[in-house]
């Protein structure tokens, strides 16, 4: 009997995280024999080819292996693109998104499909949460709630879930398409949104369906976060009619970084609650980090708008 549930995992470059995901997937408490497992190797240039292999080699020798397929997806560098790669390979009738820098909770499967008992439910989000951290900017983040699906579920335009933590039916993505494979940002709510226009009102939450992932590190990286982001609502405009961002002035900059100098920082260090650990200074830079994500992903927003319309490539949807 093949499997009912597809899960899809991309991989780029991901030999720091693998291991630690295939624990959390062997832990699931679902009946192995509902589940495959694709892993679909994006065009890595670390061990990640090496470390895929460990992991075939090791289940072959348990008893009661579970069902895994390494797949690749050479031709397009998108995590989109290698997603799209694992749903044409699929068999199950639900198909299961998270990534390769997440950790499923042992009940994450087993809780996000109970809605699909509904046959008027297409999409599910689950919860996503911060990995634990003592870093003081991954911390920040998940005090924030960066990662979490409330922003993305409380859209202006509609809901949509991310695909660290999403699952669909496979039957109606022969419908509306795949992803866009040479989106880089912005596909999870563009699949999310052409099924709620074939299907309204056909999604759940589920927050017990619980994956941690890992927040950003560096300023870097944490940049890089948030200039994706503005990309992403640019493309989201041009295919949605979404609204765009606007520009903080430079006078609204400067008041807010006084009013944190003036008032926020003196009113927090006084409290003499603070130390110097990481939890701390997360909170005492909350409003500088907050005016520098704003900040990053205007510029996304703004490196994307150059072009008058999004590009002709960019737009194509693929299909099964």
């Amino acid at each position: 009997m093949p499997p009912t549930i597809s899960v899809i995992i991309p991989v780029h470059n991901g030999e720091r995280d693998l291991l630690d995901l295939w624990s959390c997937l062997r832990s699931q408490t679902i009946d192995p024999l509902q589940v495959e497992y694709l892993i679909v190797d994006n065009q890595s240039l670390d061990r990640t080819p090496e470390i895929l292999q460990e992991i075939l080699q090791k289940i072959t020798q348990g008893s009661n292996p579970p069902n895994i397929t390494i797949l690749q997806a050479p031709d397009i560098q998108s995590a989109y693109a290698a997603r799209n790669v694992g749903i044409k390979a699929a068999r199950g009738e639900i198909i299961v998104f998270t990534d390769v820098d997440c950790r499923p909770q042992p009940d994450w499967l087993e809780q996000l499909i109970l809605p699909f008992q509904n046959p008027q439910v297409h999409l599910v989000m689950g919860e996503i949460t911060g990995l634990v951290s003592q870093n003081w900017l991954e911390i920040y983040a998940e005090q924030a709630h960066v990662l979490s699906q409330s922003h993305t579920l409380n859209h202006e335009f509609l809901p949509y879930g991310q695909t660290a933590n999403l699952a669909v039916r496979k039957a109606v993505l022969r419908e509306v398409g795949l992803f866009r494979p040479y989106l880089t940002t912005g596909g999870d709510a563009d699949l999310c949104w052409r099924v709620q226009g074939k299907f309204p009102n056909c999604w759940q939450f589920q927050p017990g369906a619980i994956v941690q992932h890992r927040h950003r590190s560096t300023l870097k990286e944490f940049y890089n976060q948030w200039y994706k982001y503005g990309c992403s609502n640019y493309y989201l405009h041009q295919l949605y009619g979404v609204s765009l961002m606007r520009q903080f002035s430079w006078q609204e900059y400067l008041y807010r970084c006084s009013r944190w100098l003036g008032w926020e920082l003196p009113r927090k260090l006084g409290r003499g609650k603070l130390g110097i650990d990481a939890t701390g200074w997360a909170e005492l830079w909350s409003t500088p980090l907050g005016l520098f994500s704003t900040w990053a992903r205007f510029q996304g927003q703004k490196s994307s708008k150059k072009s008058s319309k999004i590009p002709p490539r960019l737009a194509e949807i693929e299909w099964l």
